[in-house]
């Protein structure tokens, strides 16, 4: 007999939310699915695989308090407010069935009023539009898929954050596709997260059987607050970010100037710089002075100031 298990998530701290997510899909036991819950107060959520400099804003982000978060699954980028719910199907892969867990979805929409329909493997739509998109990982005996149900999200926002500033970047890595989107409040006046919270735990109790709460004993918090630190980590943000190029130019005192940096694990591992600087050692010296700096702003200026080349450092 397997066991079922729900939770909603106490807090808007993504970084938490999603690495409870991974708690979970680590140390589910055997025999047992687990419908999770949690709403993100502003984040950016990218894929495993994604380049954050290549997905989103991250000036505009940082002044705006969202948060960067980078997920365990594979999949595109999104945003998430207080007017979008997540749900995650944590199960063992014996009772795992992708089919079945969307079949929940689906059912607890319908309950509501709104009759959805599966787009591909990830999606879920109403009239073409988008509402819902999915993602998968696994871990050990133990698989996962989680994804959205955009319900009053500020739309209009999308754009500001999912939108990286324009030119320069030729990056490697998996490029998210944007979809048209649109929330399910426009369906039903009114509808709330926490009515379709009500509505997807009443739908997974009539297919997997009345669910135990899940409940994190103090060893479990622990690790909560370990992955939590990952999550929100540099070295997991950035660090995982793939290989790519970017190409800054302006015009100095001196002449035009071109840096061409290659970037890998979050740091400049070269740069080569093209001028019409009469200064024939002004590439190599610039070049010396960024290689090994992590790719922000603020370290790649401070670099550049610090060897003499503060014009330079407007360029970033």
């Amino acid at each position: 007999m397997s066991v079922s298990y729900f939770l909603i998530a106490p807090s808007g701290d993504a970084y938490e939310n999603l690495a409870r997510d991974e708690l979970i899909l680590n140390e589910l036991a055997l025999d047992s699915v687990v419908l999770y819950l949690y709403v993100n107060s502003g984040a950016v959520i990218i894929g495993r695989n994604q380049n954050p400099y290549m997905e989103c804003d991250l000036e505009r982000m940082d002044e705006d308090g969202v948060q960067l978060v980078r997920r365990v699954s594979g999949g595109g980028a999104v945003y998430h407010d207080a007017g979008n719910l997540n749900y995650s199907f944590i199960a063992s892969e014996d009772i795992y069935d992708e089919a079945r867990q969307t079949g929940v979805i689906l059912k607890a929409l319908e309950t509501l009023g709104i009759r959805a329909q599966v787009s591909g493997r990830n999606d879920l739509t109403v009239n073409g539009l988008k509402f819902s998109g999915n993602a998968f990982a696994k871990r050990g005996h133990n698989c996962q898929h989680h994804g959205t149900l955009l319900i009053s999200s500020r739309l209009d926002v999308f754009g500001r954050y999912l939108t990286p500033p324009k030119a320069k970047l030729q990056a490697k890595g998996i490029k998210s596709v944007r979809a048209r989107v649109g929330n399910l409040n426009e369906l039903v006046p009114g509808l709330t997260v926490e009515r379709t919270a009500e509505a997807l735990k009443a739908a997974f109790g009539t297919e997997y059987g009345c669910p135990q709460p899940y409940a994190l004993n103090a060893d479990q918090l622990a690790r909560l607050s370990i992955l939590r630190q990952k999550h929100a980590s540099r070295d997991w943000l950035a660090g995982e970010t793939p290989e790519f190029d970017i190409t800054c130019e302006g015009r100095v005192s001196w002449g035009t100037v071109r840096l061409c940096l290659n970037v890998a694990h979050g740091a400049v591992q070269s740069c080569r710089v093209y001028s019409d600087s009469l200064d024939t050692e002004a590439p190599e010296r610039i070049s010396a002075l960024l290689k090994g700096v992590r790719f922000e702003k603020e370290d790649l200026r401070k670099a550049l100031a610090l060897g003499g080349e503060e014009e330079l450092a407007a360029l970033f």
